[in-house]
């Protein structure tokens, strides 16, 4: 029995150790590596500005927070801003694009802007480093780029 023994405590040792002598991984550290190699959600927070304008004087920008949105239209050449939309946000869990999603209007902030859209809700879709959504005015409409600053 003592030589079956022997054997089978070397196969084991072996197995958990490898043949470089070295101890195997743990898993916790393997899931923390796989962790840092997923990639990670966009940061969509902070200042965009629209990058398909027609016009370097009159333009869309917006602030993306936390939990808002606030989109402006610019015109003469960043000198006048009137409020187009304000409205929920909700930051991406992981890297999956395109990312969608249905920002409800905060009618409060909106009611007494002349140029604000008076939609409920609108989507808006980010992708390859940009943020999108369709503006409509005047029986136009228009999909609208954004890009962050």
């Amino acid at each position: 029995m003592k030589k079956l023994i022997a054997p089978i405590a070397l196969a084991v040792a072996l197995s958990l150790t490898g043949c470089g002598g070295t101890a195997a991984t743990p898993a916790s550290a393997v899931d923390s590596k796989a962790a840092e190699e997923a990639p990670k959600a966009p940061e969509l927070t902070g200042a965009w500005k629209q990058s398909n304008s027609s016009s370097e004087k009159s333009y869309q920008q917006a602030k993306i927070t936390a939990d808002t949105i606030t989109v402006e239209w610019v015109t003469d050449a960043g000198d006048t801003t009137s409020i187009y939309w304000v409205g929920t946000f909700k930051a991406p869990k992981d890297a999956s694009e395109p990312y969608k999603w249905t920002s409800k209007r905060d009618a409060a902030a909106t009611k007494s802007a002349l140029l604000a859209s008076t939609d409920d809700t609108k989507e808006f879709t980010y992708e390859g480093g940009a943020v999108s959504y369709k503006v409509s005015a005047l029986g136009t409409t228009k999909t609208v780029k954004l890009t962050k600053n």
